[in-house]
This record gives C-alpha cells, sequence and structure tokens, in this order.
C-alpha cells in the first residue's frame, strides 16, 4: 500500500516553522529541516511559499498582524509610542526568532505594511517634520529589536555554558576581574559585583531606555514649538 502524503497547508507550515526556530535557531533553518519536521518532500514546500524568504515574508507578516491586534491605540503620542513599543517586544519574546525575521524582511506585506504605517500614526500629531517623525520612529523601533535580539543572544549564551559546564563561571569571572587593574577594570569590576549586570534585559532595564529615547524626542519637539 503506498504511504499517505501528510496533511500540510499554509498554516501549519507557520507553526512548523516556529517550532523550528524555537529549536534550532534561525542559523540552522532551512526548507529541507523544514520538510523533515512536517514529514514531507521539501519541493511540496514550495506549492506554498516560492522561497525561504517567502516564509520568513510570511512569518514577519504573522508577527505584525499579532502586533497590531494587541495593541492599545489610545492615548497621546507618548503614551501610544510607549504602549506600540512594549506591544512589539512582548511579542517578539513569544516568538523565536522573530526579530532577527523583521530585520531580514522587506514590507512587501500587508501587516508588515499596516504595522509601519500604525508606527508613524504615533507621531502624527506632534509638530515633527515629516522625516523627523520617520527617525523617531525608527530609533525607537532599532531600540526594541535590538534590545530583544540581545536579551535572546545572552540567554542562548547562558544555556549553552550551563549545557557545557553545568553552572555559570561566576568564579573564574572574579579571578579575572580581580587580577585585572582598577584603571582598566575597576567600575566594571564593582558594577559586576553588585550585580548591575543582572538587569540587562529586564522589564526595568527597558522601561528606563525607552524614557530616555522618548524624552529625548520631547526634548526635540519643546525646541521645534520655541
Amino acid at each position: 500500500m503506498k504511504k499517505q502524503q501528510p496533511q500540510i497547508s499554509e498554516e501549519k507550515i507557520l507553526d512548523t516553522s516556529w517550532e523550528l526556530l524555537r529549536e534550532d535557531g534561525i542559523e540552522k533553518f532551512s526548507m529541507r529541516r523544514l520538510a523533515d519536521k512536517l514529514g514531507i518532500q521539501a519541493p511540496s514546500l514550495y506549492w506554498y511559499f516560492k522561497s525561504k524568504q517567502d516564509l520568513y515574508q510570511r512569518l514577519a507578516n504573522q508577527v505584525s498582524k499579532i502586533t497590531l491586534e494587541e495593541f492599545d491605540s489610545k492615548g497621546d503620542w507618548k503614551v501610544q509610542l510607549t504602549g506600540f513599543a512594549i506591544t512589539t517586544r512582548n511579542v517578539l519574546r513569544r516568538y523565536p526568532c522573530s526579530t532577527q525575521l523583521m530585520m531580514l524582511t522587506l514590507p512587501h506585506e500587508p501587516d508588515i505594511i499596516r504595522f509601519t504605517n500604525r508606527m508613524l500614526l504615533c507621531m502624527e500629531s506632534t509638530p515633527l517634520e515629516q522625516e523627523h517623525q520617520l527617525q523617531a520612529i525608527l530609533t525607537v523601533m532599532n531600540y526594541v529589536f535590538y534590545f530583544v535580539l540581545d536579551d535572546y543572544e545572552h540567554q542562548r549564551n547562558v544555556a549553552a555554558i550551563l549545557k557545557e559546564q553545568g553552572e555559570f563561571p561566576k568564579r573564574e569571572m572574579d579571578h579575572l576581574l580581580d587580577a585585572m587593574s582598577e584603571g582598566d577594570a575597576g567600575l566594571f569590576r564593582r558594577m559586576f559585583k553588585s550585580g548591575q549586570f543582572e538587569l540587562m534585559g529586564t522589564d526595568r532595564s527597558f522601561d528606563f531606555g525607552l524614557k530616555l529615547i522618548l524624552l529625548g524626542i520631547e526634548q526635540v519637539i519643546k525646541e521645534q514649538e520655541k
């Protein structure tokens, strides 16, 4: 009896892509590995997506759509921009490698365009010129993307060290810092030993960085209104 081909759909392919990205990261992602996980031949995927880049576009579009669905658009420009940044970060953290996907794709999908348009609308009520509105939006989104990506890579590095060594090599780090001079590592050493670097990737750290950016935009608006 001929073996029956597994039933697949675009939705199944997208869901399985997220699973594969969570397991192996975007570096090892390939259409062949995705097909193996789905239990199909790789050429079957191309009935749904013409290339891996096309699949990436659709995944990024999905992230954009979910962000828009969860975003509360009420409030002035500052409240809206803060809410959009926080919502985007929350969604990106739920979907593995989604930050890389957003950075690797172009706004050639409907929901990616809607995502970008909604960001721009956050600044529409300000007196800034359109060029500066766009720059403000890009600055905030670049901050969000980098923050999520940096935390993702940090967690992967920590997981790799724990898998290899069983524990984080804090003692070795302490020895290294103690062997370095005050001029070379003094401030770093004090901050490291007081736990300041443990704030990296936290909500507290994200909120403070976002506040700095928004205060900068607010200052530019005040200067333009003079």
